[in-house]
Formats: C-alpha cells, structure tokens, sequence
C-alpha cells in the first residue's frame, strides 16, 4: 500500500497530496456551488431538458447529466467564451437605438403599424388539380385568349378559387423573362399552378376578363382576352377599307384612264 502520510508537501497526521484529478472533482463542485447561489435556471434561455431526462446547454450544444454539471459548464471557459461571442454577435446586428432612422426603416415601421398581423395556416396539401386550357378569339375585335378549367373536386368548405397575374420578375422557380408573365391559381388544399403567357396588355372589360366558381360541378372557370396590337388593328382595318390591294400590287385609281373599265358599244 502506498504511503500517503510522508510524501513531499504533506502534513503529519494528514491525507497525501491531492492528484489532478480529484482537484478537477473540487473544483467542480465549488464552482456548481457558486453557480445554485447565483444563477437561477429557470431565467437561464439555454438550459433545455431533453426527452431523455439529461440537460443540454443550447449555445455550446453540450449534454450533462444533471443540474449540477449544468451549472459547473457555465462558469467554465467554453461557456464564458461563447457568450461573449453571442453578446458581441447580437450588438452588430441589432442598430444603435439613438440612430436616427433611415427613410426605408420608417415606411417599414409605419406599415408594420398600420397592417394587421398575418398567421401562417399549416395546411397539408393534396397535389395539382386537373385542368384544360383551350385557345379561343373574339369575333367582333379579333382579340385572342384563353379560357380555362380547372377541378376542384376536394377543395375544402367554404374556399373558393382566386387568380392573379404575376410577372416574371417576381416569380422566384424560373429565371425572368420579360417576355412571359405567369396566371397564378390557388384554392386550398391544393397546389397553387401557375400557367406561362405572353407579357402583353390584359383587356380588364367586364365581358373579356371574367372568372365563375361552379360550387356543384366544383369546377373553375376563368377567361381573359389580351388587347389587340395596335399595328395589328390598323392593319387590319386598312384591309377591309374599299379600294385596298395587297402590298405588291397595283391599286385601281378610277380616275386613271388607263385603268378605267372599258365601255362596250350600245
């Protein structure tokens, strides 16, 4: 057995010198001692009880087996270390209070004032809807559009479909094409679809543009005509005037007695 009384340091009568690691045991234990006088945990935001019955501290993302070894982490060099981090983290990136705003802070500030709070709803989606898009033009302005329908068999009580357009700069799956926008539908609990037109004018009259909610039949429909070019229509008009000839030939000028009919004898 190994003689702890006469070893260098010690005192007669007394325990032998203590080694490294019952130093390391006391000095967790004085320090878990410091922290119950101190630290209440129950203000602490990262002391976290896991389903598991151990505890975790969030911000150095360690495990201890009880609230004692939980204590003694905190007054450790690890912890310390990482809150000053944390401290000095959140002082960037939170503005200075005596700041004057700037102009893009203040319409934040009044339209988060004025708009009420909106909730974001956890609804289970049930995939893309059927639908038919037919190609369809006006007969009396020659305007052509597109009429759509869309099934609804399963959409939820009460909801009915809505649209808009979008354009393709706001859209953020495909890369922008000023040449394209996009009709937006969406009718809860389905995915939203979303189809690709041409980027030109929408006729917003009450007879081209005009969307019906078939609650029976749960069936949508939506038509919209696009405005006529105005090249296009001035060409057109230019064709049914009398007396205009294909660009190429050679209109008939009735004054010209080259070109008048000829007179057959009585």
């Amino acid at each position: 057995m190994a003689d702890r009384q006469n070893r260098v340091g010690s005192k007669i009568g007394g325990a032998g010198v203590a080694g490294a690691s019952e130093s390391n045991v006391d000095r967790r234990e004085r320090l878990r001692k410091l922290a119950l006088e101190t630290i209440d945990l129950a203000k602490d935001p990262y002391f976290m009880r896991n389903h598991l019955g151990s505890y975790e501290c969030k911000l150095c993302l360690t495990l201890h087996t009880n609230e004692g070894s939980y204590l003694a982490h905190t007054q450790g060099k690890k912890h310390q270390t990482n809150l000053g981090r944390r401290a000095a983290k959140d002082a960037m990136e939170k503005p200075d209070p005596l700041a004057p705003l700037t102009a893009a802070q203040q319409l934040a500030l009044k339209s988060s004032t004025s708009t009420a709070p909106t909730f974001k709803r956890n609804i289970i989606k049930i995939g893309l809807p059927g639908y038919k898009v037919t190609k369809i033009r006006d007969p009396t302005s020659r305007q052509v559009g597109l009429l759509f329908e869309i099934a609804y068999p399963e959409i939820g009580q009460g909801i009915e479909p809505r649209y808009r357009f979008m354009s393709a700069y706001e859209q953020q799956i495909q890369a922008p094409n000023k040449a394209h926008q996009y009709l937006v539908i969406a009718a809860e609990p389905y995915e939203t679809i979303s189809f690709k037109v041409q980027s030109r004018d929408i006729d917003r009259a009450e007879e081209k543009l005009w969307s019906h909610w078939d609650v029976d039949q749960k069936m949508y429909t939506m038509q919209f005509f696009f405005k006529n070019d105005q090249r296009l229509l001035s060409s057109s008009r230019m064709e049914s005037a009398p007396g205009y000839s294909a660009p190429g030939t050679q209109m008939a000028n009735p004054l010209n007695p080259f070109h008048a009919p000829m007179r057959t004898a009585a």
